[in-house]
């Protein structure tokens, strides 16, 4: 597996500090190599030696974030195999990427006007469409569907659409805060509008079980895609 920098300097981990307090606190445009170096209290030319530009350091902020989801899914539902049922996996994963500000920036599509010209890179786009909670789910829903966890009487591409068009409508009403009528227990809610669409878990506690481990295994062939993207060469030269 590829080494990150800060797994072997404590002058890489303290440049990711210094630079995700100030992107959170600034946005990426009022970042620079500059106010990360002082943050950090090393030269501008150490930061290089890790990052070669601005964009590279910033988007390998967003790229931790989406790695440190995937960690936290992984290992609640090898914790909880039980985890990976739809009633219960996705009022989880959405519990849980709410605590990822960066995950969220992107799948809001930059609404806050936090990462800028960041969300257009096209590195931005493979993590939501390899780590992403939409593409979480995406990956996920043909397993459910051979383990007897959700039905299989319509076309998988409508039933995809039907399931990411309740999830992206429940956090508008919830987490944005434009609900009617507001719910003492909203991830009930969801769970049970999922058991709704998807229809009822008839799996055996042996299709959960693999259910779970095929879910992990989907769930580490996007980390591993996700980490190439600030182990590896960049997918286009940033912008000077």
């Amino acid at each position: 597996m590829p080494e990150l920098p800060e797994h072997g300097s404590p002058k890489a981990a303290r440049i990711l500090a210094a630079a995700s307090e100030l992107l959170l606190g600034r946005g990426s445009k009022g970042v620079t190599i500059a106010d990360v170096a002082a943050r950090a209290h090393i030269g501008k030319g150490t930061v290089y030696l890790y990052w070669r530009t601005k964009e590279d350091l910033l988007l390998g902020l967003i790229c931790r974030d989406f790695l440190a989801l995937a960690d936290d899914v992984t290992e609640a539902v090898t914790a909880d195999p039980g985890l990976a049922r739809p009633s219960r996996l996705l009022p989880h994963m959405l519990r849980t990427a709410a605590r990822h500000p960066y995950v969220n920036a992107l799948r809001t599509s930059d609404a806050a006007g936090l990462l800028g010209a960041l969300a257009d890179d096209p590195r931005s786009a493979k993590l939501l469409d390899t780590l992403g909670p939409d593409a979480m789910m995406y990956d996920v829903l043909p397993i459910w569907r051979r383990q007897n966890l959700a039905r299989t009487d319509w076309p998988l591409a409508d039933q995809a659409l039907a399931l990411q068009s309740l999830i992206t409508g429940f956090l508008i009403t919830t987490v944005h805060g434009r609900a009617r009528l507001e719910s003492t227990a909203p991830e009930q809610v969801l769970a049970a509008a999922v058991t709704a669409l998807l229809g009822p878990e008839a799996a055996t506690p042996g299709q959960v079980q693999t259910t779970a481990t095929e879910g992990l295994r989907s769930l580490a062939e996007g980390r591993a895609a996700a980490l190439e993207l600030i182990t590896g060469p960049p997918l286009r030269s940033p912008a000077r």
